[in-house]
């Protein structure tokens, strides 16, 4: 058993013993390295330990939500102790309490790969190496006369927890992360500064890769900016980039969630079997994907994580239900949130997708903008190409895209074969038909 094990399982213990009628607590450790280099220099240096301990405390129907940093028994004894008091002021809710522990069982017994006991090892020398390697691939690149600043970083963390309640389940969890990016700004000749970025991550270091081709990256998406305007407004098909393209699945995902449902703040309320999508969209939410950003055992109620499927073949198939909003609306719980979302490919790359496009707007990155989950209304600010008879052509910048979500999905026309790497939402590059542009 670990330390962190035995501090949510005395918490759990402690919290019995003071009046609770049950108690739920996480315990947590962790630590983040980071490194930023800019223009030849080292800005700033990090390193970051955090611990503690929270602690969900079910008393006489009244529930409270507690937290403390402070591990020391008797400090500890004491806070449970005023925690219960304060909770016993709070008004009653009914629908507060554990979780059916038939949900904690069928626990994955499968390696995630999801850390790396190297992780201490790294040494400041390292992370310095790849920062001045990311600085020195961005400008090497073609014309980079143009470019004013080059910002890089390198960081690294590992995170332990631990987890128990008092009506049977206790679990542990580690996991490590690496990554490297790099920004570069450049000048325009009209003073603007166009920026590009590039990153990369991963869950075992030695995996992490050369620092070249993301310098380089970052530099060329900056450079390409160069030039940017807005071109004639216009309603054209819509390509989203892989990297960028989870902006617009979160706004799809958000009024999935119980507590939007039950708030009546959804526009996907009533619609669970029902078509919200182009057949082009199957979603599949994975807790298991080795290496993955969003890998799991059990999520953060201590249900077991299953694979489900959320939309299939466009037709919404589950909601993220916690087991509090699933008591209020009387409907099965299954997880409060999502793990790694796996799409269905198609089989063209981005460069194949473009080539199928006569005219439209290639989006490389969102700036701004938001979605409304209870009427599904958007719109985002824009940055990318145009794409003309297949090709990208002019860069384009202050524009915006607009609509609705409950339009949008079904106007899918084509998915990627190009799952982004980077990020538990694992989104491909997708074509939408007939989007409307906002420019000149």
């Amino acid at each position: 058993m670990s330390d962190l094990l035995e501090t949510a399982r005395n918490a759990v213990k402690l919290a019995r013993e003071k009046g609770a009628n049950d108690a739920a607590a996480s315990a947590h450790r962790s630590r983040d390295v980071e490194l930023v280099w800019r223009d030849g220099k080292v800005e700033k240096v990090s390193e970051a330990t955090s611990r503690g301990v929270s602690i969900s405390l079910f008393v006489d129907g009244r529930y409270s939500a507690v937290s403390s940093s402070d591990l020391r028994p008797a400090a500890l004894a004491s806070f449970v102790e005023e925690s219960i008091v304060m909770a016993r002021t709070l008004a009653k809710d009914p629908h507060r309490g554990l979780p059916d522990p038939k949900l904690y069982e069928g626990r994955s017994p499968m390696d995630l790969q999801i850390f790396d006991g190297g992780h201490a090892s790294v040494a400041p020398e390292d992370r310095l190496k790849l920062a001045k390697q990311l600085e020195a691939a961005a400008r090497s690149v073609k014309d980079s006369g143009a470019i004013v600043s080059v910002t890089t970083s390198v960081w690294d963390s590992e995170s332990r927890s631990a987890r128990a309640t008092s009506n049977g389940f206790e679990g542990e969890n580690k996991s490590t992360s690496f990554w490297m990016d790099a920004n570069v700004t450049a000048k325009d000749a009209d003073g603007r500064r166009p920026d590009g970025y590039h990153s990369a991550g991963v869950r075992l270091r030695a995996e992490l890769g050369d620092a070249e081709p993301i310098g380089r990256l970052a530099a060329e998406r900056a450079l390409a900016q160069i030039g940017a305007r807005k071109i004639p407004s216009a309603v054209v098909p819509l390509i989203v980039e892989n990297r960028v393209a989870g902006r617009l699945v979160r706004a799809l995902l958000g009024p999935m969630n119980a507590r939007s449902l039950q708030q009546k703040q959804s526009f996907l309320e009533g619609k669970l079997g029902s078509t919200i999508a182009s057949r082009l969209l199957s979603i599949t939410d994975d807790p298991h994907v080795p290496k993955g950003f969003g890998s799991r055992h059990y999520d953060s109620e201590g249900f077991a994580s299953k694979k489900m499927s959320v939309v299939d073949a466009g037709v919404l198939k589950t909601f993220y239900v916690d087991d509090y909003y699933g008591r209020k609306l009387k409907i099965a719980p299954t997880t409060g949130s999502s793990s790694n979302l796996v799409f269905a490919l198609g089989k063209k790359d981005l460069a194949a997708l473009l080539g199928d496009v006569k005219d439209g707007v290639l989006v490389t990155a969102f700036l701004g903008g938001n979605s409304n989950g209870l009427t599904g209304d958007y719109s985002f600010g824009i940055q990318g190409f145009r794409i003309e008879k297949g090709v990208r052509t002019t860069p384009i910048a202050e524009m915006n895209i607009s609509g609705n979500q409950k339009d949008l999905w079904k106007k899918l026309s084509a998915v990627g074969n190009d799952p982004y790497p980077y990020a538990a939402l694992r989104s491909p590059s997708f074509v939408f038909d007939g989007v409307q542009f906002a420019g000149a």
